[in-house]
């Protein structure tokens, strides 16, 4: 898998190109990008798929609450996955965001041998998204390509959407999330160094500091895998302000079962499988440690499937 920037070294010969924010690389998503590697084929072509880094509403909305279900380098490997055979990822810089919808169709005719673009519905592009699927047709007839508009994809009756993932995730519905996207929701980050408290109380755990921008579920203890390298653990999983020690700042943290490692500074990749409970307030560390042991029980119960089944 290639991964490409902006409009510069496209590969030669014809392309068949869709382009989306593709943020998740949901089921939808992961629709298109077979229409657009089925068509490929067919034609001769070569499938690449074009998306943003970082999001634009991290561009254009600063302040904007974390909604990012993927950075570029998982919306790469996903939309890889999914079967393109380059990525392309273009800059959301303000003044990139900002070229004329005309503009920005002439750049891509410039970039390669585009022979077909497939995109969703409500696709947009250039300056204030005045860009839409009618412009780019019209002007691609004029280049000599063809559009294709790939119908969403439903479930119980809705659209997918990447919005309709974050809204399950704010509820804390992890598996609706993974229904969706087709795999369990997953976020990347490092093992920084905690307080310990963990430690002390008999359960070891790992603080996972992710992006500021990456949406995380609701509070509450979760079933999860934590891959280290190229090794998956079952872990049981706390996310929240730990109200027992009188609240602070959100921490992710996690007891990694049947591991006792020191992993500062190592990279990790957490799987959220199952919700388990909301957060609570324990009147005694005592209290906590019983929780925690049935926590790690129903973590395994919660796993064990998978497990067994080597997923």
């Amino acid at each position: 898998m290639r991964v490409l920037h902006g409009f510069d070294a496209w590969p030669a010969g014809p392309l068949h190109l869709a382009i989306g924010v593709f943020d998740g690389v949901h089921r939808g998503h992961q629709q298109l990008i077979v229409v657009l590697r089925t068509a490929a084929e067919r034609d001769g072509a070569l499938p690449i798929a074009a998306t943003f880094d970082p999001l634009p509403i991290q561009v254009l909305a600063p302040g904007a609450p974390p909604s990012a279900l993927t950075d570029a380098a998982e919306r790469a490997e996903l939309l890889a996955r999914a079967g393109a055979e380059a990525v392309v990822l273009f800059p959301s810089s303000a003044s990139f965001l900002g070229i004329p919808a005309r503009e920005f169709v002439s750049r891509l005719a410039a970039a390669g041998d585009v022979r077909r673009i497939v995109v969703g519905p409500d696709f947009h592009f250039g300056h204030q998204r005045e860009g839409d699927v009618a412009l780019l047709r019209h002007l691609g007839g004029e280049r000599g390509w063809t559009v294709e508009v790939i119908a969403p994809v439903m479930a119980d009756g809705t659209v997918i959407s990447s919005t309709r993932i974050r809204n399950l995730l704010v509820a804390g519905d992890v598996k609706g999330a993974a229904e969706l996207l087709g795999r369990p929701y997953a976020v990347r980050g490092r093992i920084a160094h905690g307080d310990k408290r963990g430690r002390a109380l008999g359960y070891p755990t790992i603080n996972v500091a992710t992006p500021p921008e990456r949406l995380l579920p609701r509070d509450g203890i979760y079933a999860t895998w934590v891959v280290v390298g190229s090794e998956r653990r079952p872990a049981a999983t706390s996310l929240g302000v730990r109200p027992t020690f009188g609240a602070g700042e959100r921490v992710l943290e996690s007891f990694i079962l049947d591991l006792s490692a020191d992993l500062y500074g190592e990279d990790v990749e957490m799987t959220f499988v199952e919700r388990l409970r909301d957060e609570l307030r324990f009147e005694t560390p005592e209290a906590l440690v019983e929780q925690i042991a049935r926590d790690v029980e129903a973590t395994r119960q919660a796993l064990a499937p998978a497990a067994r089944g080597g997923a």
